[in-house]
């Protein structure tokens, strides 16, 4: 995978080329105390071809310096790529090498690394940070854009899995009352499912909506939710329910509405204590209601197809149950839904034996009583959408047929930025006085906004070619990528568009063979990675003239920033999509 590279054309430290005699130490190259850095650059070697990726990268290098646990970083800052894409710290490099001193064998594998993936490397230096790596970035550009679709998928998963179950027991709750933390769940539940669906994984959703009022509420809300109109049969679970009763003499003491009450308390001192459920768990009083939620879960496992589908590392014993159950809860269902896990495998022989908990925080409102529902919240951020735009284009489109779709699309923008911006499992802070403006940089009224900007970059230049202003767009093999000399450029590329399918591939990540209850999930992850794309794009966009001056001398560089633009626009629109945004082409 990696090899080291011919010395011809390197400028390396003289130790680096001191002879090595029969029973004296490697070569090494020392960290220089003071500047300037000594160089060394690889021999040209032949394009590869394949899609590039940061974690193939970072993982050949980390090879490189032989066995021990992760040395090197990919940047990300500004002022650090101006230098350099990777850095192996000093102190690392102490604590991996004897003295610190890196072995001459060492450091021309790094220089000379090729492989699968692996980005092709301009020159590694030893400063006093350590070692600093830089690729050959006209290459990179060139890898990159001439296979944009690549870049705006995850990776196929070259690993198999059991099936997901994604139940969200807050979709069960009167939309009226549906509250804020409740919403949270239901918004993170259907961004997880849209992120597995991407990366190829089989995922049933719990419970199919019958409220009609609810399907509305969703259907305004962009949360992609299948209905039905029948419950579930429960007869057989009524069955084994009636063997299990406690106390079946005194069912006249038993509250309203409960059909019996069924012990937990060997199950949760057994399975549920290794398997971190809370010690109080006793019993649990049966409902038809809950022999209902039992039932349509019960339902999801049994239409499983027999096969496994891709994307998931599987536990040791999938061959028995293959079947993956992942509960997005608030934290206010957390202990409801730990006695309901109980109950399930008390009374069905063939639940999965496998049950996470996603539990999401509290969500508190910035000087309103916690009593906000969710139609509320999204017809108070419409408003706002609406009072905003009055404001910019200084009359009121609100009733204007051609605007109606895109104030829901920012509205339901802003709540889902606001709602899964933050790890699910840490409290959220709403502040309900905040205008909606596309100057504010953190919310998803600005990423929209840098959607139709580009949306209008890309219509200007078809304008113009059809007034015959611009040739058409060349192919894109004869780009010459060298002109992409922008420190915003590199920027975007290397920050943006190449670390995307990694970030999908991390979204959708399961950890199903991690001990405990409760698991963690990444769906912050997309919202931060797309406001970051977008003031990155809009610190380039309002510096660089893209769409130049009618002169062919002109045309090589512009076509070669369009190109990375279409790039970005993909990106983003990929990312808009796993949060059910459509993109728009005007605010």
């Amino acid at each position: 995978m990696v090899g080291p590279s011919v010395e011809s054309g390197c400028h390396c430290s003289p130790m680096v080329h001191l002879p090595t005699r029969a029973g004296s130490p490697a070569p090494s190259v020392a960290l220089p105390e003071v500047w300037p850095p000594k160089i060394l650059l690889p021999v040209p070697v032949a394009m590869a071809t394949g899609r590039l990726g940061v974690e193939e990268t970072l993982g050949a290098l980390n090879a490189a310096l032989g066995a021990g646990g992760p040395v090197w970083f990919k940047e990300t800052r500004a002022r650090h790529l101006r230098a350099r894409d990777f850095l192996a710290p000093r102190r690392a490099l102490q604590a991996h090498f004897e003295d610190g001193q890196v072995p001459e064998a060492v450091v021309h594998a790094v220089v000379g690394l090729q492989g699968p993936g692996v980005a092709p490397v301009l020159r590694c230096e030893a400063t006093p940070s350590g070692l600093v790596l830089q690729l050959q970035r006209s290459a990179v550009f060139e890898r990159v854009l001439g296979s944009v679709a690549a870049y705006a998928a995850p990776a196929a998963p070259a690993a198999r899995g059991p099936h997901v179950l994604l139940h969200c027991p807050s979709l069960r709750a009167a939309p009226c009352a549906l509250r804020l933390c409740q919403l949270r769940a239901v918004l993170v539940a259907d961004h997880l499912a849209r992120a597995l669906h991407v990366h190829g994984i089989s995922v049933s959703l719990v419970p199919a909506v019958r409220d009609p009022h609810m399907s509305t509420l969703l259907q305004q809300l962009r949360v992609d939710w299948p209905s039905a109109s029948e419950p579930a049969s429960t007869e057989a679970l009524w069955s084994r329910a009636l063997a299990e009763f406690t106390s079946a003499g005194d069912r006249g003491a038993l509250p309203p509405g409960v059909l019996g009450s069924v012990c937990l308390k060997e199950l949760a001192e057994g399975r549920g204590r290794s398997a971190g459920y809370d010690p109080n768990l006793d019993n649990c009083l049966v409902t038809e209601d809950l022999l209902s939620v039992l039932a349509e879960l019960q339902a999801a496992v049994q239409r499983w197809p027999e096969d496994s589908s891709p994307g998931l590392a599987a536990a040791p014993d999938t061959g028995v149950d293959s079947c993956m159950v992942v509960h997005v809860v608030s934290y206010e269902e957390e202990f409801q839904q730990q006695k309901l896990d109980l109950l399930w495998w008390k009374l069905d022989d063939g639940a999965p034996l496998r049950q996470k908990h996603v539990v999401c925080g509290p969500v508190k409102v910035a000087g309103v009583p916690d009593t906000l529902t969710a139609p509320e919240y999204f017809e108070l951020r419409h408003a706002q959408v609406c009072k905003a735009s009055a404001l910019k284009h200084s009359r009121d489109l609100a009733q204007d047929p051609a605007w109606t779709e895109t104030f829901r699309v920012l509205s339901v923008a802003t709540i889902k930025f606001e709602m899964l911006s933050k790890a699910p499992q840490s409290q959220l802070l709403v502040t309900l006085a905040d205008s909606i403006s596309t100057k504010g940089t953190k919310s998803g009224t600005f990423v929209m906004y840098n959607c139709a900007r580009l949306a209008t970059l890309f219509d200007g230049y078809k304008r113009s070619v059809e007034q015959g202003l611009y040739p058409a767009f060349p192919p894109v093999s004869s780009l010459d990528f060298s002109l992409l000399r922008e420190e915003g450029e590199w920027l975007l590329l290397f920050n943006s568009v190449l670390p995307f399918p990694d970030l999908l591939s991390q979204t959708a990540a399961l950890d199903l063979t991690a001990p405990g209850l409760h698991m963690a999930t990444h769906t912050e992850m997309v919202c931060k990675f797309l406001v970051q794309l977008s003031m990155d794009f809009s610190s380039y966009y309002n510096r660089v003239h893209i769409l130049t001056e009618p002169r062919p001398h002109l045309f090589g560089q512009m076509f070669a920033r369009l190109q990375l633009l279409r790039a970005v626009c993909e990106v983003l629109h990929a990312g808009l999509a796993l949060l059910g945004l459509p993109p728009l082409s005007y605010i």
